[in-house]
């Protein structure tokens, strides 16, 4: 077996790699749905900063007095004193990778370093919007690039087990935050300016997770919130549902050594998310759900962790 602090080095490596895909994907697509709706509905930057939580919206206000497009892109993206931007976590992800290069093919090192040399080199050209675009579709070809380059070149063994452990837990906590932003749509006193625009916001919503093919194709219906919501959470099949992160998680547990009582734990998890229905919740019901899961799923990172882990990995 692995040393526990490899394991968890892996594990962080992963969720680093997930998170900065996930930030360049918000904000590519943020900047797309803005193009698509008339100034006034109340979409604005604002709601990247709020998708990251409270913490990431006091760190935002120390330093910035304006939530305008330009504060806050360079916040998510390059701000090397915010742990959840961009740069950060590439920067994380590029250190945990140097400590287990041993473990990985040499073409993973090799990808996650040019990812983090060329967002060094590059960081100034995101304030103008078209340099930013052509910054955020190499880093997330590079992130996709790296995910297929180690299911491809890499035994699935316990090591690999570890990445994919790490980065469905990554996925479902940014689905759960992106949903809970978006049931914020259902609000009775959301505007009728919004109201509007709702199938654009929807859409939007599917693209962030890259579902919105997918929905169609499953679906078979115009695009309606409850539908959506309840796709992004309920699906088994969808790589970025709350149900499909969970039942990968949960395979990776199962083939794992020491286990313990994470099984049982994530069955109760899974049940918990099966029994949401958001067509006969309202939208204040939806949202304690929503917050309450992602406090489920940080209790289950700390249980993974006191399972397996040391700490003394980089996070």
């Amino acid at each position: 077996m692995m040393l526990s602090r490899s394991a968890e080095r892996l594990y962080w490596l992963a969720r680093y790699i997930e998170r900065t895909e996930n930030t360049a994907k918000l904000v590519s697509v943020h900047m797309n749905l803005l193009m698509d709706l008339p100034k006034g509905v109340e979409m604005g930057w604002q709601q990247l900063i709020r998708i990251n939580g409270a913490e990431a919206v006091n760190k935002f206000y120390e330093g910035n007095k304006l939530a305008n497009e330009r504060n806050i892109t360079r916040f998510l993206l390059t701000d090397a004193s915010y742990p959840g931007s961009l740069f950060s976590s590439l920067s994380a992800a590029r250190e945990n990778i140097r400590t287990t290069r041993e473990l990985l093919p040499d073409e993973a090192w090799q990808q996650v370093n040019e990812m983090y040399l060329f967002a060094k080199n590059n960081l100034e050209t995101i304030a103008n919007r078209r340099s930013r675009v052509l910054f955020l579709n190499e880093i997330l070809k590079g992130c996709q690039r790296f995910t297929g380059l180690l299911s491809g070149y890499m035994s699935h063994h316990h090591p690999y087990r570890f990445i994919r452990l790490g980065r469905n837990l990554e996925r479902a906590d940014m689905t759960s935050r992106i949903l809970d932003l978006a049931s914020l749509l259902l609000s009775e006193s959301r505007s009728d300016e919004l109201r509007q625009y709702e199938t654009i916001l929807w859409m939007n919503i599917l693209t962030a997770l890259n579902a919105l093919l997918m929905y169609r194709q499953h679906m078979r219906s115009r695009i309606e919130g409850d539908d959506v919501l309840n796709f992004l959470l309920l699906d088994n099949n969808l790589p970025r549902s709350i149900s499909c992160c969970l039942l990968e998680i949960s395979d990776c547990i199962n083939e794992l050594p020491n286990h313990d009582s994470l099984p049982e734990k994530l069955l109760e998890l899974e049940a918990y998310v099966q029994a949401i229905d958001t067509h006969q919740t309202t939208q204040p019901q939806l949202r304690g759900i929503l917050d309450d899961l992602q406090n489920k799923l940080g209790e289950l990172h700390k249980q993974i962790a006191d399972n397996w882990f040391l700490r003394m990995a980089v996070e």
